[in-house]
């Protein structure tokens, strides 16, 4: 697919949407497995901290597949194995090197503990990554025949199936077999749902119309990959 360069790109011809929502992008990849290390309470339901920037992926994916299409959309989860990886592997080097005979003892563990997880959890996130990210942008996609113009509610129900497929795949290459699954299964599953269903429709429409914005484009003329 080729990107039409307007007045409204960047110097390379890059929609200034996509250059900005990219950015954002790379770093919610590598973010969210740090924030994951926490759980944070919502009423009633507790969940991983690391599900805040997870779900800002989903919407800038479905975002950029609104207003770029989809070929750029899934390009964009491609190259997102770059930080992602290149983040677990600069975690391991800062791993291996000696610590600095000044640093506290009790700062140390607390970065050895957060920062050093298990090869399995690692895995775990590269595959749940990839896998559910794909198919959030194809569902996206896909529900433009069925949906149509009604971004928020497609963006709603791509992350919805998208998140489900997220937590079984993570939990369960990463903790089967450790400790019984089924209580953190369906309790991260109810919370992504929940939360899919309140944050996904408000940013979604959000990004789209602030990418429009950016970009100069005017999505009634028919200016978008959606109509």
């Amino acid at each position: 697919m080729t990107i039409q360069t307007t007045s409204h790109a960047t110097g390379g011809g890059i929609p200034k949407s996509l250059f900005m929502f990219s950015i954002i992008y790379g770093g919610m990849v590598c973010i969210a497995g740090v924030l994951g290390n926490k759980q944070v309470s919502l009423g009633p339901l507790a969940v991983e901290a690391g599900i805040f920037p997870f779900l800002l992926l989903v919407i800038l994916s479905s975002s950029i597949a609104a207003l770029h299409g989809k070929v750029i959309a899934d390009r964009l989860v491609k190259y997102g194995f770059i930080p992602l990886i290149a983040s677990i592997l600069l975690a391991l080097l800062v791993l291996s090197l000696p610590p600095s005979p000044k640093m506290d003892d009790k700062y140390l563990d607390a970065f050895n503990t957060m920062i050093g997880q298990t090869p399995r959890i690692w895995l775990a996130g590269i595959v749940a990554y990839g896998v559910s990210q794909m198919l959030n942008v194809y569902l996206f996609d896909r529900l433009k025949n069925t949906v149509g113009k009604y971004v928020a509610l497609r963006g709603a129900i791509a992350a919805v199936l998208s998140q489900i497929i997220d937590t079984l795949l993570f939990v369960i290459i990463a903790f089967y077999g450790v400790f019984p699954i089924t209580e953190l299964l369906l309790g991260q599953m109810l919370a992504k749902v929940v939360l899919s269903m309140i944050m996904v429709p408000l940013l979604i429409t959000f990004f789209v119309s602030y990418g429009h914005k950016l970009d100069g484009t005017d999505p009634k003329a028919g200016n978008t990959h959606d109509h």
